[in-house]
């Protein structure tokens, strides 16, 4: 039983003093082992604490979105005057809407645009509130006719069987146009995000053409030390016995144990490239013997500022050589690497569906003081179930991670203070519903895929749109809608 609850099954009461910031620490061993582990969390045994707050103020409304404002859905919405069409409804009984608006032109207190926020009190681009209310359209989409079956793309029986056992029988869009072209040597420029199946896409004609020609070397270099992860674990299950062995060469783990790795040999090596520049540096990479180079989400990595180690660590693999390079996006500096590395590549675009489209954007009026009870009645919804929250800074996240825990929720923080071991037992525990909640910075965030994220909660205001809509994308995901909340 939760500790938090009483034996007579009551929720705990809500706590209005703000516990001390306090960086969360963990007794984890940091040795490097890359088997993943059954992730272990505190908190209650259920889901979500069972919490009735019928007696407690309402001090927060959620501004726009009929169908999610408030918990009383039967009240007849009134409209703010002046508000834009976006501003559409204010409930004033239950639920948000308990007090009148005020302040600026949507009620409550201004944006907080004006303020300092992140580090050295830099004052954040002021972004019109409305760009945040946007109700979901659901449309039926188009159904992707694959071309080919995995039958047709004639890979070795030991793999088209460990699909199969994972349940992996038709090819996504990016999978059906990638694998015939990677499979027959040909250089790829594949323009699709996270979400795609692109992992697939250049996993699989690399893992056939290893188990035929054990000499074959790849390499993928990723953004992220959790992405990293990602795509070891898929290698992994696809290859499955088969005797393909790969090393994360990831930074935040110690750089002897994979140097020990790699000296018993590797057929994938897959890293960040700060961290595989390292290992060449210390003579452990024999770069010659590369026979297939991928870069997986370039653009973020040309984000994060890895474009120099980029071009060093091409220009070592051999000219005779396959590569893939898959992106979001396409800046000049990507464009010129794939003209510079790249020979007659052929490009696989695939459409991805407007975020607006598939995500239920509204935001949540609430006092400073108010803002973790609002949150607090977000969370207890039924329908919260993998909940992705964001914060400016490290400090600030472990925070509320450890405000929400106390309150009994299954939460866990990611952030880049971290332990590696701690970070992929964050994303594996949202990933699998081990937790209900991550608590995360944008940094620690990028490049991670968690499926099925139902709602994304940007709990401190986002300084660029931009940075909005790289959040918000990660629900509403193929063909369903997600919900996308924002406190102001």
């Amino acid at each position: 039983m939760n500790s938090n609850t009483s034996s007579s099954g009551r929720a705990p009461r809500r706590s209005y003093s703000s516990p001390s910031a306090s960086r969360r620490t963990e007794n984890s061993s940091a040795r490097g082992s890359f088997s993943f582990r059954k992730p272990s969390f505190k908190g209650s045994s259920s889901s979500r604490p069972n919490t009735n707050y019928s007696n407690a103020p309402r001090t927060a409304r959620l501004v726009g979105n009929s169908t999610y404002s408030g918990s009383s859905y039967g009240t007849r919405p009134r409209t703010v005057p002046g508000s834009s069409p976006y501003a559409r409804p204010v409930r004033t009984g239950g639920g948000y809407g308990g007090r009148p608006a005020s302040g600026s032109r949507f009620g409550g207190r201004p944006s907080s645009g004006g303020r300092g926020g992140g580090r050295g009190g830099f004052k954040k681009d002021r972004i019109d509130e409305n760009m945040f209310i946007n109700k979901a359209t659901v449309t039926q989409e188009e159904k992707y006719i694959a071309k080919h079956t995995f039958g047709d793309f004639n890979i070795h029986d030991m793999l088209a069987n460990n699909l199969l056992q994972k349940g992996i029988i038709h090819p996504s869009p990016i999978q059906d146009q990638a694998i015939p072209v990677a499979l027959k040597g040909g250089d790829i420029i594949g323009i699709a995000s996270t979400g795609t199946g692109k992992t697939a896409a250049f996993l699989i004609p690399i893992i056939n053409k290893m188990v035929t020609d054990r000499n074959h070397k790849a390499m993928v270099l990723a953004p992220t030390r959790e992405l990293a992860m990602q795509v070891q674990e898929e290698f992994r299950l696809f290859t499955q016995g088969m005797r393909l062995f790969s090393v994360a060469a990831v930074g935040g783990l110690p750089i002897i144990k994979q140097m020990r790795e790699l000296e018993h040999g590797a057929h994938m090596i897959v890293g960040t490239p700060g961290r595989v520049k390292d290992l060449i540096a210390r003579n452990k990479i024999p770069m010659n013997r590369i026979s297939t180079i991928v870069l997986d989400e370039a653009d973020r990595m040309l984000d994060m500022g890895f474009i120099d180690d980029m071009k060093m660590i091409l220009k070592l693999v051999p000219e005779h050589r396959q590569g893939m390079f898959f992106s979001a996006t396409f800046a000049p500096e990507i464009k010129r690497l794939c003209t510079d590395f790249l020979k007659d590549p052929v490009t696989v675009s695939v459409k991805t569906r407007d975020t607006s489209s598939s995500v239920d954007q509204d935001v949540v009026r609430a006092p400073h003081g108010a803002k973790l009870d609002a949150l607090h009645d977000i969370l207890i919804r039924p329908e919260a179930k993998k909940v992705l929250i964001f914060r400016e800074t490290k400090r600030s996240t472990d925070q509320l991670a450890k405000d929400l825990r106390n309150r009994g929720f299954k939460v866990s923080a990611l952030h880049g203070d971290m332990r590696s071991r701690e970070r992929i037992r964050a994303v594996e525990g949202l990933t699998k519903g081990l937790i209900q909640v991550v608590v995360a910075t944008d940094v620690a965030a990028r490049g991670i895929d968690i499926p099925d994220i139902t709602h994304v909660i940007n709990y401190d205001t986002p300084s660029t749109y931009d940075t909005y809509i790289h959040r918000i994308g990660r629900t509403g995901r193929a063909s369903k809608t997600g919900v996308a909340l924002t406190f102001i």
